[in-house]
């Protein structure tokens, strides 16, 4: 990885935190449906990306969001168990010739159906996560579900368009 690679990612980061702390964070539908777009820059560090790597840079961006969001450590716990999981449900869905060399796992790159695969388990993952741990056994069963399942096809509908209106496709040689 170059340092060229290294700023964007870097630049990426800081970028997709001011968003959810200044834009984001008081965005939700009809009372249940949260927008966490910032786990997005998670699911699309590079393909290569390894656990431990992935798992610092999940817990310095929950932490940042915990400190703004005055959760204790609920953003945090979340983001790390997805970060954990990620790189095994790579290799899962990585086909049998493998992936080109510093490859994003964008929507653009590998397909609508291989990035749905890819992101909304791991979106409703971290949702389940967040509101279990939020609600810590007070609410019902059934509010706690629709807030994962609002806001997990909230966070995928949003994800797409932010990678449809910012990204752009990787060309091969």
């Amino acid at each position: 990885m170059n340092a060229n690679r290294v700023f964007i990612l870097v630049g990426g980061f800081i970028i997709y935190l001011l968003v959810q702390i200044l834009v984001l964070k008081n965005l939700v539908l009809f009372g249940s449906a949260f927008c966490f777009l910032y786990i997005l820059y998670l699911l699309l560090l590079p393909i290569e990306t390894k656990t431990i790597p992935t798992l610092m840079i999940a817990f310095v961006m929950g932490l940042s969001v915990d400190l703004f969001y005055d959760t204790i450590g609920i953003h945090t716990a979340s983001l790390l168990t997805i970060a954990f999981i990620r790189r095994p449900w790579i290799k899962i869905l990585t086909p049998t010739g493998g992936y080109d060399e510093d490859l994003q796992p964008s929507l653009l790159n590998l397909g609508f159906g291989w990035f749905t695969t890819y992101s909304l388990p791991l979106i409703l993952i971290f949702n389940s996560f967040f509101f279990f741990i939020e609600s810590m056994g007070t609410d019902l069963f059934i509010p706690v579900v629709q807030k994962i399942i609002a806001s997990a096809i909230f966070v995928f509908v949003m994800s797409i368009i932010v990678q449809l209106l910012f990204y752009r496709r990787r060309r091969g040689l």
